[in-house]
């Protein structure tokens, strides 16, 4: 993993995925004796009927499929 000019580097998919790491979610770095630890922010809950789902879409899904997850039955 690369560092770019700006000191920014990607997470991999499968970390943020145990971490629960969305788009604006709120993370730090934790120092340990000399390691450094990715720490999710506990913040307040997303608000809204589809907070929670907000950033993890994939393409994995038809759009249709997307939409009819998201309208009332």
């Amino acid at each position: 993993m690369k560092v770019t000019t700006k000191g920014q580097v990607t997470i991999p998919q499968n970390v943020r995925e145990t971490l629960g790491i969305t788009p604006q979610t709120e993370i730090q770095f934790v120092e340990d004796n000399g390691k450094f630890y990715i720490v999710k922010v506990d913040g307040p809950e997303e608000k809204g009927k589809f907070g929670k789902f907000r950033g993890i879409a994939t393409a994995k899904m038809s759009t249709n499929e997307i939409l009819a997850l998201t309208r009332e039955a």
